[in-house]
This record gives structure tokens, C-alpha cells and sequence, in this order.
């Protein structure tokens, strides 16, 4: 299923639900000028090459690199000529197909539009948001309900840290696409943390951890 959202110049396409994991992936897109940035290319991307159409797409932006997010790696590159990018503490794909490392901060641009990527490492090193106005792509760092799987307790510190330092300073209405399911906001999201800073937590807490568990 495909859903559509408007930020400015910009018009996004959200492909859910895709592979055998339920990936999303996102198509940004300044039509006037015919430019484009995908977000990840899991296992059914050939429904975002399909979309795209006429479109020149300037890069595929990672979010991190667990298989399922880049599963149509050779698909995807090979349709579109663009550059692979995600951020260089990715280690999981290998490193020559880090086309153009991203860096925290920078600023991409598609068309009249402007994406800037967020470092939010703790799910993975590497782990990136990218803010396109009032719209985030979370990755697997935010989902409805939590922060995303990791692996040790300190992942999951450092995780709550990039959430609440770097994504929840964001305007309420911003919203949040994440890397598998549903959307969300900043302030509903922030609602939700609210339940759980105050509570006494296990000091070995890590995996999949729910905002009201």
C-alpha cells in the first residue's frame, strides 16, 4: 500500500509493508523539478522504481544497514544510477557499497527540497534519520510505542539519548516514518516517554523495549 504526504516543495511516497519483514521505503520527490531521494530499499522495491517514473533520483539514502533495509541493493542501483549513502560507522553492508558516506548534519538536496540527516546511532552505529521539514524518517531508532530493538543495555542508553536530545527537541507535529509499520508524531511520541523516564528500570534492559512496558 502506498500513502502520499506534503511538506513544502516536496511530496512523499510511503511503500509499506514490503519483503518478508513489512519494510517501508520512502520516495521524496520535488516533481516541478523532477528530482527525487529514495530512503532504503528493502526486499519489493521494484513498487518505488515504478513511481518513480521520470523522476532522476540523486541518491538512496540508508538508514542503517541490517540486510532487510537494502535487500534490493543491485535493483535498485541499477535502475536508478544513483549513489548508495549512509553514514561511515555502518559496518554490517560492506563498505564499497557506501557509495558517498553521509555525515551528521548535511544537508541533501532534491529539487526545491532540502534533507538533513540526523547521527542517531544506538540500534546500529551508524543509524540515521533524515528530517525533510516537518517530516522524519525514523529508521528503526523511533516507532510508535519505543525506541527500536538493540542489543545491549548501553545501545539502549545511547538510543534514549539520540531520541530525546536530537529528535524530540523537533516541533510536535512533526511526523515520523519509520523503517517498519505505522506512523507517528513527535509530541504523541514524547507522550509516550513520558510514562516511562520516571519508572525504575532494569539495569540490563535492552531488545525490544516499550515506552509504557
Amino acid at each position: 500500500m502506498t500513502s502520499h504526504h506534503t511538506d513544502g516543495p516536496l511530496t512523499i511516497s510511503k511503500f509499506d509493508s514490503l519483503g518478508p519483514y513489512g519494510n517501508n521505503a520512502y520516495l521524496i520527490a520535488d516533481r516541478d523539478a523532477g528530482e527525487a531521494l529514495i530512503v532504503d530499499m528493502p526486499a519489493g522495491s521494484r513498487a518505488v522504481l515504478e513511481a518513480v517514473g521520470d523522476l532522476k533520483v540523486s541518491a538512496i539514502l540508508l538508514t542503517h544497514t541490517h540486510p532487510d533495509h537494502w535487500a534490493d541493493y543491485e535493483l535498485v542501483k541499477s535502475a536508478t544510477g544513483a549513489h548508495v549513502r549512509c553514514h561511515p560507522a555502518e559496518v554490517i553492508m560492506p563498505v564499497n557499497k557506501n557509495d558517498r558516506p553521509v555525515s551528521d548534519g548535511e544537508e541533501i538536496a532534491v529539487g526545491a527540497g532540502v534533507v538533513r540527516a540526523l547521527h542517531t546511532p544506538g540500534h546500529t552505529p551508524g543509524s540515521t534519520c533524515y528530517l525533510a521539514g516537518r517530516i522524519l524518517f525514523s529508521g528503526d531508532v523511533l516507532f510508535p510505542g519505543g525506541p527500536g530493538r538493540t542489543q545491549t543495555p548501553a545501545d539502549l542508553q545511547q538510543s534514549i539519548a539520540c531520541i530525546t536530545e536530537r529528535l524530540y527537541p523537533l516541533p510536535g507535529d512533526t511526523l515520523v516514518l519509520p523503517g517498519h509499520g505505522d506512523d507517528t508524531t513527535i509530541a504523541d511520541s514524547k507522550r509516550e516517554y513520558a510514562t516511562f523516564a520516571p519508572r525504575q528500570h532494569s539495569p540490563d534492559l535492552c531488545g525490544d523495549v516499550l515506552w509504557a512496558g
